[in-house]
């Protein structure tokens, strides 16, 4: 059996893996839980701009973060750089984001329940947004997009195969937000034209 690669397409400066428009996905909290903010080996990829937004709301979630968190904040920051070189959320006992709380068996994010009350202006870092795809930077300036395949992700394959919920059109909002709707209609297009 040969085992078929995704290809690399482009949408203005940004490439990414075809199976972003071709493979099917939609979260399915209520089975796991919000698990992808506690499992994993590093926390979310942000930007400083987003290390500023998420110091101005610190005051805001402080109280709904854990001890252990607090403790991690205070220490090093809401920050730091990664094995591989990059700038990630912290995390508590080398996989909860400090930004994790729980609300019964579940976990959610503080800084984007604070969002959603109404009680601060920033919500979450992009990249916890277009999870499950993960944005590269390269130095050219392109940016790159891949679809990151992960276990606990296996529920929210199958809701979205049920539905028929592309993982483009599932991250509709996101996508548009990070790169703007002329983009995303692109995307679309193009993504019409390889459904053909």
């Amino acid at each position: 059996m040969v085992t078929q690669h995704p290809t690399i397409v482009q949408v203005g400066d940004v490439l990414l893996t075809s199976e972003i428009l071709t493979e099917y996905f939609c979260c399915d909290y209520e089975k796991c839980k919000g698990i992808c903010c506690v499992e994993g080996d590093a926390g979310a990829p942000v930007t400083l701009d987003e290390i500023s937004g998420i110091e101005d709301s610190l005051d805001t979630v402080w109280d709904d973060l854990s001890a252990q968190a607090q403790a991690v904040i205070d220490r090093q920051g809401v920050s730091y750089v990664d094995s591989e070189g990059d700038l990630v959320t912290s995390i508590v006992n080398g996989k909860d984001c400090v930004f994790t709380c729980y609300q019964g068996e579940a976990c959610l994010c503080a800084l984007e329940r604070a969002y959603r009350q109404g009680k601060t202006t920033f919500c979450k870092p992009i990249s916890c947004s277009l999870y499950p795809i993960r944005e590269k930077r390269f130095s050219n300036g392109t940016v790159g997009l891949n679809y990151s395949r992960w276990d606990i992700c296996r529920d929210a394959i199958t809701k979205g195969r049920e539905l028929r919920i592309p993982l483009y059109q599932f991250l509709r909002e996101p996508l548009i937000q990070r790169f703007g709707k002329d983009w995303y209609d692109e995307l679309c297009q193009l993504a019409a034209e390889l459904s053909q």
